[in-house]
């Protein structure tokens, strides 16, 4: 016995299973397509939070991107502006030959105070090595020399100052570093 339901031909009054006639039951065609909408509605649903999610990723990351661009924005205007800060080091420490107080020394330490003042209030931190252990992230070694004041590994000298701007290393510091005593 089974369950197949039969219709009736309308042009030769025969009754047909209803598999070879190609009509289901008006209950399980209904079924069939619920069933279908179903897993399309869940489908759609499924990549409309997926695209949902996917979008809110990047806004974000832009969001990040453009806060990061405009934090570092002036990077490469404070890296030139170091190298006119040891320019003018250089000529203070030429002026001082001439007597601390002497108008030229007294005015230049007075600009000199301004500019790293202006730099410091932007973000920019010097490095200050000397005395520290070596840090490849932090110091540049152009050197190594033996020291009985310095165990090995520690920085001797530091020959260009290093920055910072913000947490981000602007300029590593050119350092001497101790090669322990000499052997």
């Amino acid at each position: 016995m089974s369950n197949t339901q039969r219709t009736e031909r309308p042009d030769s009054g025969e009754a047909v299973p209803d598999e070879i006639s190609g009509v289901g039951s008006p209950e399980q065609e209904s079924d069939d397509g619920m069933t279908n909408l179903q897993a399309d509605l869940d489908r759609f649903r499924d990549l409309a939070l997926r695209s949902q999610a996917d979008f809110d990723n990047y806004k974000k990351r832009t969001a990040r991107e453009k806060e990061e661009a405009i934090r570092f924005a002036n990077s490469s205007l404070l890296e030139r502006l170091v190298a006119i800060v040891d320019n003018f080091e250089l000529g203070l420490s030429a002026a001082r030959s001439e007597g601390e107080r002497s108008p030229i020394y007294a005015g230049m330490s007075m600009v000199l105070k301004q500019l790293t003042d202006f730099l410091a209030e932007n973000g920019l931190q010097p490095i200050h090595a000397e005395g520290q252990k070596f840090d490849p992230n932090l110091h540049e070694a152009i050197a190594n020399e033996p020291s009985t004041e310095f165990p090995e590994g520690i920085v001797i000298r530091q020959v260009r100052r290093g920055y910072r701007h913000k947490e981000r290393l602007l300029r590593p510091s050119s350092v001497v570093v101790s090669s322990g005593r000499a052997k």
